[in-house]
């Protein structure tokens, strides 16, 4: 070989260090993955690797990636790979490696403690069928696709639909008792469908959609959010009174159509953050016209219900609510969910998605507020 064993062998860990777990999104030399890394004389590298579960969905895809970089390392001739699985001690020190604290420690909600950076949007609604679920994962797919790391808790656990509208149909690797969400478009997605079978119902009562919002928050790894956003259920019922609870200082969207009639009931869902002591972001008014092919508009639902909310909202709250944005009817926004490509993505170009995509531009550029954060000061010494 043109360069000594150990160089090859330096260069050869450095490869496997640029190789990031699927679900994890760290190095895995990182996170204890690699147990070796030799090569031979005829230039071949044999790799154990030690999967975090026994039949690790994302296996050939580390099979793939690490190929790749071994590879590309000089004077290596083959990659060759064994997999393995961490043992209960080993995958008890990772989840601890990863929570940042002793794997006995009891799990907490990263997003509600007082360091915390990531902005948590709560997108609610009056009433169903005004598109809020495909308003949800159209922004988290806009947002991600502007550098932000971005997730999705489908908390409307009745009616999940989160993880069809952005494809993200894989299931959910558990790691002991954390929980490692699927991602799909660069969105880490949770939902309550990816533990049920098939297209089973939930039929549950408030405690248990605490629980289950409370696991979501707080035993699934999320990693560094800068945001998260949460589907909640139409109205103003237990899960929009838990996540006030569980996450504080969560800030509130509120979805409308122009309907009066929907108007007046999504100024309820907003109004709520005067009892739970939230903020409200803005409004957003979806299916706001629909554009014919003259040009002209048709407003199939009326007009003026996005307006209506932001100022009664205004007056009510005591603080400026704003209209963020109008989006258009569009058959391809539904088509682009059902196919689990949201129009963000699919037709970037489209009068919806260029709505959707100054709505997320508007909320990635917020100037963050600093209530409830410490700003390290200390009193001056006499």
């Amino acid at each position: 070989m043109s360069a000594p064993v150990s160089t090859v062998e330096d260069a050869i860990q450095a490869a496997l260090a640029t190789v990031n777990d699927p679900e994890i999104r760290r190095p895995i030399t990182e996170l204890g993955m690699v147990r070796s890394a030799t090569i031979a004389d005829s230039g071949v590298v044999r790799v154990e690797l030690l999967l975090t579960v026994a039949g690790c969905p994302l296996k050939d895809k580390l099979r793939t990636d690490i190929t790749a970089a071994v590879a590309a390392v000089p004077g290596v001739t083959g990659v060759e790979i064994d997999f393995g699985v961490m043992t209960p001690e080993q995958r008890q020190s990772l989840q601890s490696q990863l929570r940042g604290g002793g794997a006995s420690e009891e799990p907490v909600i990263p997003f509600a403690q007082p360091g915390s950076r990531t902005r948590v949007y709560a997108v609610a609604s009056g009433k169903g069928g005004v598109g809020k679920s495909s308003v949800t994962v159209n922004l988290a797919a806009a947002l991600a696709a502007r550098g932000l790391s971005v997730g999705v808790v489908d908390a409307d656990i009745y009616g999940h639909s989160v993880p069809r509208m952005l494809g993200a149909d894989a299931r959910p690797t558990r790691v002991e008792d954390m929980i490692m969400p699927p991602q799909s478009h660069g969105v880490k997605v949770i939902s309550i469908g990816m533990f049920t079978s098939g297209n089973a119902a939930v039929v549950w009562r408030g405690p248990m959609l605490h629980r289950a919002l409370q696991q979501f928050l707080a035993d699934v790894y999320w990693g560094d959010l800068d945001v998260l956003l949460l589907d909640l259920p139409p109205g103003t019922g237990d899960v929009a009174i838990s996540l006030a609870q569980l996450l504080p200082n969560s800030e509130i969207l509120v979805v409308t159509t122009p309907q009066a009639a929907a108007a007046e009931v999504a100024e309820r869902a907003g109004a709520i953050a005067l009892q739970t002591h939230q903020r409200v972001v803005g409004v957003i008014e979806n299916m706001s016209w629909l554009e014919l092919p003259d040009g002209s508009r048709m407003e199939i639902f009326g007009a003026g219900g996005g307006a209506q909310v932001a100022e009664s909202l205004t007056r009510t709250i005591g603080a400026q609510v704003p209209l963020l944005g109008q989006i258009p009817l569009d058959t391809r926004v539904r088509e682009a969910g059902d196919a689990g490509n949201p129009i963000v993505l699919a037709e970037p170009e489209s009068p919806a998605a260029q709505a959707l995509g100054t709505i997320a531009d508007r909320l990635a550029l917020r100037r963050e507020s600093l209530l409830g954060k410490p700003l390290g000061l200390k009193p001056a010494g006499r």
